[in-house]
């Protein structure tokens, strides 16, 4: 671990975290409060994935849809009009768009074979970006001046690492740059996100492994074929699961590589050095 000690920690000249959690939990919030002190250079895993991962597909998704509306296509093919994606620290629904759900297409859905072709890429796209944190550490302070660094991850971190790995070969090179963090949701703000998302289902990334396992028993428990798969319907069904699966392996990436500050705490902070004094109760408490 990189601080091992509050007075390390307070006494640092280049303070680097990276934080962790749910989707939902506080990490971007924070991460704004941090960047707002002109202090903190905010690196998001979102953002690099989605423009310089995987940026191309997903403007080449736009295209894809824009050529099925003849008028669309017309302009397109004669470069009359240009399609780019938007995308921000706090707007990643063109990358959410691009994973999108497995399931009836005429609902909005993908074919599970390009639904897992997807998730490979954003996996791939995923480890690139986590792992370039390291060179932006570097383009923070040598280009950009700025001492302290907060790496804002994806809530599917867990899901591409071993947590109880010695050698996971990620968390090995995160943990040795940075203080890894977990945000840490308690029952009631794991409730409060179950009932966002069943409002508003969005895509997520889940392991091969875990994917495969409730594909088959969603299409089993409610007799249903893979084309007539509810898209939405699926989200919700696997997210109360994918939620039980990630709480252990955050636990124990906290565990065994950084430690964990409770939601409720992090919401009492306001500025970059109430966020500092909390880190080093927290490492003063393990």
């Amino acid at each position: 671990m990189r601080y091992k000690s509050a007075e390390e920690w307070i006494e640092s000249k280049n303070k680097r975290v990276l934080l962790f959690g749910m989707s939902g939990v506080g990490k971007t919030h924070l991460s704004n409060i941090l960047r707002a002190s002109k202090q903190w250079f905010h690196y998001s895993v979102d953002y690099r994935i989605g423009t310089r991962y995987m940026g191309e597909h997903i403007v080449d998704n736009f295209r894809r849809e824009a050529m099925r509306n003849a008028f669309l296509a017309e302009h397109l093919l004669s470069d009359s009009i240009y399609i780019a994606s938007k995308i921000t620290f706090n707007n990643l629904t063109p990358l959410s768009t691009y994973i999108g759900k497995p399931g009836n297409l005429e609902r909005g859905g993908l074919a599970i074979g390009e639904y897992i072709r997807r998730q490979k890429l954003h996996h791939d796209a995923e480890v690139a970006a986590l792992l370039d944190s390291r060179q932006f550490i570097k383009k923070a302070t040598e280009i950009y001046r700025y001492p302290h660094f907060v790496c804002d991850s994806g809530g599917s971190i867990c899901e591409i690492v071993e947590p109880d790995e010695p050698n996971d070969r990620i968390l090995r090179k995160l943990s040795d740059e940075m203080l890894l963090v977990w945000i840490k949701s308690g029952s009631d703000l794991l409730a409060k996100l179950m009932q966002r998302f069943h409002m508003s289902p969005k895509p997520m990334y889940y392991q091969p492994e875990f994917l495969e396992e409730n594909w088959q028993a969603y299409r089993h428990e409610n007799a249903v074929s893979e084309g007539d798969v509810d898209p939405n319907d699926f989200a919700r069904w696997i997210y109360a699961r994918a939620v039980d699966h990630r709480q252990p392996r955050y636990a124990e990436i906290a565990r065994n590589w950084g430690v964990s500050i409770d939601a409720c705490e992090l919401s009492q902070v306001g500025s970059a050095r109430d966020f500092n004094m909390l880190v080093a109760r927290t490492l003063d408490a393990r």
